[in-house]
């Protein structure tokens, strides 16, 4: 009889917890902004957002953000409403993340512009440079190829955007995007500026030497300027090639890790290791090659170009990406207990 009445309070229990009522308070007033009742259990988060949008059809479930406490972690998509620690009545509180973008389109609009700002200057277009200046092309082979690197770059990273990465439902808010679309886009114009400015001074001219000495100097100086003009050549060769292996490189490793979410879905649980493909085999030494790769590209960028705007950025980049890549690198050390101790986040042996 003990037994039978324990059975039956639990499935009364259970009745009674399968009928949830949700509780919507703003996060800053504490006012009930939505009262969602006899929500089923196994409801997620998502769900919920999308009843809470029926009701404020301007706060679209990417725009919302939940939590059980105002001061704490957010609620994720696919919480299950049953294993949150909630009771028959469920707290939560709101914040407007503001308008959001899709990844897809926020790479679009980080990209697009770099790369027409360029050409703009490359081609000099009017009032930019003297007006005599205007649709005139330079002379200088160096500046040719940094204009093909440069579209070429950012081609590869719009074709990935469409073509390889695979996002998910995540959002990016409008004022972010605005403040990363100045970024490159500002620093695109600056450095585009001098490297496309018709006194610009390449590798290969820059350090030749202007005498006006005797006759035997003069010999002197033309050996020398063959030296240096044979060393700047060499400079931006061998600059331009590191930057194709770096560029084939970062490919390569995006690629990768497409086909690593598409073998696991998007809830895929395994760390990234080196294919056959000899750009992956990075792996073996950090975490993040793809970054390594792009931290590579600019830095021959900036030798082959010498100009200081592309060396700032480079550094700027090498910060931020250095950031992104210790936190990859501690999610993947925390996760995974047999991760490789020998990788580092971005560089190898080193940081």
């Amino acid at each position: 009889m003990s037994r039978t009445t324990f059975f039956e309070r639990n499935i009364r229990r259970t009745r009674n917890f399968g009928r949830i009522t949700v509780e919507v308070l703003d996060g800053r007033t504490r006012q009930q902004l939505c009262l969602l009742d006899k929500v089923e259990p196994h409801v997620t988060i998502g769900e919920i957002k999308r009843l809470f949008h029926k009701s404020y059809q301007q706060l679209y479930p990417a725009r919302q953000d939940l939590k059980l406490d105002p001061k704490g972690k957010s609620l994720k998509d696919d919480d299950v409403l049953q294993n949150l620690p909630v009771g028959t009545t469920a707290t939560m509180y709101f914040r407007d993340l503001g308008p959001q973008i899709g990844w897809t389109m926020v790479f679009l609009a980080e990209y697009i512009g770099p790369l027409f700002i360029y050409l703009l200057f490359y081609f000099r277009v009017p009032h930019i440079y003297s007006q005599q200046d205007a649709f005139t092309s330079s002379s200088n082979s160096v500046v040719t190829l940094a204009c093909a690197c440069h579209t070429c770059h950012y081609i590869k990273r719009l074709i990935e955007t469409i073509f390889v990465h695979r996002f998910s439902h995540g959002t990016m808010p409008l004022r972010t995007i605005i403040r990363n679309c100045v970024y490159y886009w500002t620093f695109s114009a600056w450095l585009a500026f001098y490297i496309n400015h018709p006194l610009y001074t390449p590798p290969c001219k820059s350090s030749i030497i202007q005498t006006d000495h005797s006759v035997p100097q003069q010999d002197l100086q033309s050996l020398l300027n063959s030296l240096y003009a044979a060393y700047g050549d060499m400079q931006v060769n061998y600059a331009l090639a590191i930057f194709v292996l770096c560029e084939a490189g970062n490919f390569s490793i995006h690629v990768t890790l497409n086909n690593l979410k598409a073998e696991g879905g998007p809830k895929c649980r395994k760390f990234p290791r080196p294919t056959k493909n000899p750009f992956t085999w990075l792996f073996f030494l950090v975490s993040c090659p793809n970054y390594t790769y792009e931290v590579g590209a600019w830095a021959s960028f900036s030798v082959m170009t010498q100009c200081l705007p592309v060396a700032l950025f480079t550094f700027f980049g090498l910060i931020q990406m250095t950031i992104w890549a210790n936190g990859k690198h501690k999610a993947y050390t925390r996760e995974f207990k047999d991760y490789p101790h020998l990788r580092m986040p971005i560089i190898p042996l080193l940081l």
